[in-house]
């Protein structure tokens, strides 16, 4: 499995290394893999499905920050792990997943030893620097119906699905909005024929 999942961007030695220390965790949709506070012990890598990274404050309001989909690992995650402070972030399963985990101290032995790592590495905390631009760039730049419909967009690309299983306040909360607004642009874009809302389900016309 690490072979057929990371083996074109990970060396040998590390996936031998991975193989013997690794655990594999499979999570259901909408559970929570971990809370802002959690102290890490394990790094995560996903094989199969979707995680969403959010930012949750005191009172349980959350952040949409981006998604990880199949060999990406968690950039936050190991930002905390390298600086040995507690989760900054809360990561929930949008679907039935597979992750490969790690044991954080791990991480910065093979920053040393393999170069294919230090790469992987890079690239991620690259994505998902971006990611984060982009998530920014949509908070200030865009009006809350243009956010609402990239971000049913994004879910749909993400599940390979045009029906999202979501309710009104699973979407408002991650668009940071009351569900009484979402609601009301959801009605919208359904007035609109560029989706359907259906109970706990919203289905896209096309992506």
């Amino acid at each position: 499995m690490l072979q057929a999942h990371l083996g074109y961007v990970l060396e040998a030695g590390i996936l031998e290394e991975m193989a013997q220390v690794a655990k594999i965790r499979e999570t259901a949709a909408d559970e929570v893999i971990m809370q802002v506070g959690d102290q890490l012990q394990m790094i995560p890598i996903v094989i199969e499905g979707s995680i969403k990274i959010s930012r949750e404050n005191e009172n349980g309001d959350e952040l949409l920050l981006y998604y990880m989909e199949g060999g990406d690992t968690c950039a936050m995650s190991l930002q905390c792990c390298t600086r040995k402070v507690d989760s900054q972030i809360k990561a929930t399963s949008m679907e039935p997943s597979l992750l490969l985990m790690f044991p954080s101290e791990y991480m910065e032995r093979w920053l040393d030893q393999y170069k294919s790592w230090r790469q992987f590495i890079l690239d991620s905390y690259h994505t998902r620097m971006l990611e984060l631009m982009e998530s920014i760039d949509a908070i200030a730049f865009m009006n809350l119906d243009q956010r609402l419909l990239k971000y049913l967009l994004d879910q749909a690309k993400i599940l390979g699905s045009l029906e999202i299983n979501h309710t009104h306040q699973q979407v408002a909360d991650d668009l940071h909005s009351s569900r009484v607004v979402i609601s009301r642009l959801l009605k919208q874009l359904e007035t609109k024929g560029e989706i359907k809302l259906l109970r706990n389900k919203i289905i896209l016309k096309n992506f």
